[in-house]
């Protein structure tokens, strides 16, 4: 018999270290550690996602072992109270899961208990794709073209053989805590239904119709041509394996080279997802430091009123300010926004990536450490493959031409509700009279994006020496 500790991994099917065989008493544990990392987002999520776990577990006339706690303590004190000779977990890639593990695995050796991790939550595993002198890529286009030609694994079946929980002497399933037992208050945003139920729902809808329009559709945030997946990634209540096998399967079902070119355009994202996490493991100091090295110290600007407007979305760039509303409103952010937006606080604003980073982590429902370090080093110039420092968002350009009818600004920002979408498009153009007899309760632009841009590139080539 062995325990399995649930982690990232909250689903039955596909789920490569249950997959053994062997019978087993699944666990998780509320790690304070770990939880002192959170955000309310996340947490309501994963309270979700462990609810739906715990009913299938039920329906195998099982249950999920819940405690409060520290791993270290934990896991060796419930193995040997049911008599499991086994660990096993699923790997996570951030360096504060590569020290949980490596604790875990001592207080394991301590008490004299096999352990054995795998990897689950990527295609391919770190460090399986380099370059031809065993270096991991920092070039994501040379990383692409080996990740797809690579064969995946098939997806794992669900384990047979799940203990009954009820039948061992001194083991008690344990209570769900709720937000507020956790020290969370409640999200602003409301938070999508986790399980494996919703992300299969979410899958099979978009394998069956928007992806074969992905590629020509999913910078525009209006039309909401995005799978919505990233949440149940993040926590793994679908696995990785399914998920690629139902989009090689919508690509055998296409009905022409340009709908199989855009499920590669999707499938290309999953690669992204890869790509990033082989980075995180190569160099995990990129979580607080630049990937890419400048000869100085790049002068980043002491801005709170403007981090603050940037928040709030009041900054006068409409489709600024629609990202970051639909950020507080939703947990999530269409990608090409998430971009816009990225740009704006380092390029426009001139402010430092790691704040804008850390507002993500505590607002987003889908952070992940490896993809939004990723993100926002690649938006600040800074990272593996980055935007050039010189090439930098012209926000009205991008809203004129991602979202031309202003639908998607109209949605979040609604004081600009009766404003033509002509006018939304030059609201930095305007005049003080103009704008205030348009809409009187939305601000004129907070900075002047022609002379941040010269700003941002006299900044860098002064770091760059």
């Amino acid at each position: 018999m062995k325990l399995h500790w649930h982690r990232r991994d909250l689903r039955v099917t596909d789920n490569r270290a249950l997959a053994s065989g062997d019978p087993v008493v699944p666990v998780f544990v509320l790690d304070r550690d770990v939880l002192s990392h959170a955000a309310p987002p996340r947490v309501s999520f994963m309270l979700s996602a462990l609810e739906s776990l715990r009913e299938s577990y039920r329906e195998r006339d099982s249950d999920l072992v819940v405690v409060h706690g520290d791993p270290r303590e934990e896991l060796p004190r419930i193995a040997e109270e049911t008599g499991a000779e086994q660990v096993v977990w699923n790997r996570d890639y951030s360096g504060l899961a590569i020290r949980r593990d490596s604790a875990v695995r001592d207080a394991l050796d301590d008490s004299e208990i096999v352990h054995q991790s795998f990897h689950d939550a990527l295609l391919h595993t770190p460090g399986s794709i380099t370059t031809n002198q065993g270096e991991y890529y920092s070039v994501f286009t040379y990383f692409w073209k080996k990740w797809r030609d690579r064969e995946k694994h098939d997806s794992f079946d669900a384990p047979e053989n799940v203990i009954d929980v009820a039948e061992i002497d001194d083991i008690e399933p344990g209570e769900l805590p709720t937000l507020t037992d956790l020290g969370f208050d409640e999200p602003e945003a409301e938070i999508p239904r986790a399980g494996t139920e919703p992300a299969r729902d979410l899958l099979s809808s978009f394998c069956e119709d928007d992806v074969y329009s992905y590629d020509e559709e999913r910078d525009y945030p209006a039309r909401e041509h995005t799978s919505r997946l990233s949440p149940h990634l993040k926590y793994g209540t679908i696995g990785i394996r399914k998920v690629w096998e139902a989009t090689e399967q919508a690509k055998n079902d296409a009905e022409s080279a340009e709908d199989a070119d855009s499920v590669d355009g999707f499938q290309q994202q999953l690669a992204w997802r890869d790509f990033y996490a082989h980075v995180l493991d190569d160099r995990p100091e990129v979580v607080v430091e630049n990937y890419k090295d400048y000869q100085y110290e790049i002068a980043w600007h002491d801005d709170p009123e403007g981090v603050q407007a940037w928040k709030d979305g009041e900054t006068g760039y409409p489709i600024v300010d629609a990202g970051m509303r639909q950020l507080r409103e939703e947990a999530w952010v269409h990608n090409r926004v998430r971009m816009i937006v990225a740009s704006f606080l380092t390029k426009d604003l001139l402010v430092d990536w790691r704040e804008g980073y850390d507002w993500y982590r505590q607002k987003l429902v889908d952070h992940d450490t490896a993809n939004d370090n990723g993100g926002w080093q690649w938006a600040g110039s800074t990272g593996t493959d980055a935007q050039p420092y010189f090439r930098i968002f012209n926000p009205m350009t991008q809203g004129e031409r991602f979202d031309s009818d202003a639908e998607y600004i109209k949605r979040f920002v609604p004081e600009l509700e009766d404003v033509p979408p002509k006018k939304i498009h030059k609201w930095n153009e305007l005049g003080d009279d103009d704008r205030e007899s348009l809409a009187p309760d939305y601000p004129g632009p907070i900075v002047d994006h022609s002379e941040r841009r010269e700003m941002a590139i006299t900044m860098f080539e002064n770091a760059k020496g």
